[in-house]
């Protein structure tokens, strides 16, 4: 059945959120790709997709601007059967110590990595709940939002807000789980080469992107599973 899919974070060609907007337009899929700033990775990609990818500029981490993309889309399709959010930011100190770290760059960071997807799902529920299945919501998580699994002494801002963001996603698991038509997980998708510096990264983003395609359509009415899964399928330690 094919679907309407919205993906946060999807500018950067190499990254991973652009892969699951081509992966998904391969399958036939209607996406809308979401951007803060132009991206002539996604125009040139529309070119190709004239029908079916809708780019859609939305800051999350401004309100206003989640709803207005959201009125936007609903003047287009119907509903919407998956959300993706993969949009994240981090402080510019995130690779310091707590010494070095200028703690009042944390809290921007969090409002787009944390609250940005709450203001994304609040703002779509609407069109989720029309879909003719069970939608499914995914939110990006990381092995650096695990307490369990913790060893860093660095990435302070990133690891609080995936943390945080599974906490959100566990919550909004509890106000779903006795509605067949709403799912919703968190996913650490694993190291990928989405820029220079990951270059001994094990995995191509537009091959992992397809890994972790089929893994939703399997998580997506599964409501005794894990919740917070690896790219594999894995429960992963919250």
């Amino acid at each position: 059945m094919k679907q309407n899919v919205l993906i946060t974070g999807t500018g950067r060609e190499m990254a991973l959120g652009f892969n699951f907007v081509r992966r998904y337009l391969e399958q036939g899929d209607t996406v809308f790709a979401c951007i803060r700033k132009p991206s002539e990775a996604l125009e040139r990609l529309q070119k190709q997709y004239p029908d079916t990818l809708h780019i859609l500029t939305m800051d999350i981490g401004c309100t206003e601007s989640v709803n207005a993309a959201a009125q936007a889309a609903s003047q287009l399709v119907p509903c919407l059967d998956l959300i993706i959010n993969n949009a994240v930011t981090t402080s510019p100190d995130t690779n310091k110590e707590l010494e070095d770290f200028d703690l009042d760059t944390v809290m921007p960071a969090l409002d787009v990595a944390t609250v940005g997807p709450l203001r994304v799902i609040k703002a779509f529920l609407p069109m989720l709940r029309k879909s003719e299945g069970t939608a499914l919501i995914v939110n990006i998580s990381s092995e650096a939002g695990s307490i369990g699994t913790c060893y860093r002494t660095t990435y302070i801002d990133y690891g609080m807000a995936k943390a945080a963001l599974n906490m959100a996603t566990k919550t909004l698991h509890n106000k779903f789980k006795d509605d067949p038509k709403m799912n919703i997980i968190c996913v650490h998708p694993g190291w990928m080469r989405t820029n220079e510096g990951n270059a001994k990264a094990p995995f191509d983003p537009y091959e992992h992107a397809e890994t972790m395609r089929l893994l939703f359509e399997e998580k997506r009415h599964d409501k005794e599973g894990p919740i917070f899964v690896t790219y594999a399928g894995e429960e992963y330690p919250w």
